[in-house]
């Protein structure tokens, strides 16, 4: 069952090391892991919006968990990009990538000088680009049109991941 929550009391190490064995690399840049699943491994990372080497980072929400990764993967390559900006409501949609870069944005300082993350979900502007971003991003609390479309063709519930 995925928990919403953050690395707070939980040790931040074996956080980094548990995503980075997901990923099979390190991720770059510092995050919180934001919903957990059985036994406490890591579902979804909250990313900070800029990489340790300074590069901007425009996805906020990463879906880590390798089994997710898979079935939405294979969502994926069946046409469900496609398939999904052609269902959901654009308004909606639209809306979503303004609110999730607003939420990106609003974590760096104003006189932050230099490139700067840009787009909505997965630094999409417009459209649908990653499931994988779409459904992370609800799967932690976001109000995502094309996170609520995947949910519902993999069948779940954000109680369970």
């Amino acid at each position: 069952m995925a928990q919403p929550g953050s690395a707070l009391g939980a040790d931040a190490d074996a956080d980094a090391d548990a995503v980075a064995l997901l990923l099979g690399r390190d991720p770059g840049g510092v995050f919180t892991v934001v919903v957990r699943g059985d036994g406490d491994r890591p579902v979804v990372i909250a990313n900070e919006p800029f990489l340790r080497d300074g590069t901007p980072m425009p996805t906020r929400y990463w879906l880590v968990d390798p089994e997710l990764r898979v079935l939405v993967g294979r969502l994926e390559a069946a046409g469900g990009v496609r398939e999904a900006a052609a269902q959901v409501d654009g308004a909606a949609l639209a809306e979503g990538h303004r609110r999730y870069a607003a939420e990106r944005d609003a974590l760096i300082p104003d006189d932050r000088a230099g490139p700067r993350p840009s787009g909505g979900v997965g630094g999409t502007r417009q459209g649908v680009k990653c499931l994988h971003a779409h459904l992370a991003w609800w799967l932690a609390g976001g109000d995502d049109v094309v996170g609520d479309w995947v949910a519902e063709r993999l069948g779940l519930t954000r109680s369970e991941a």
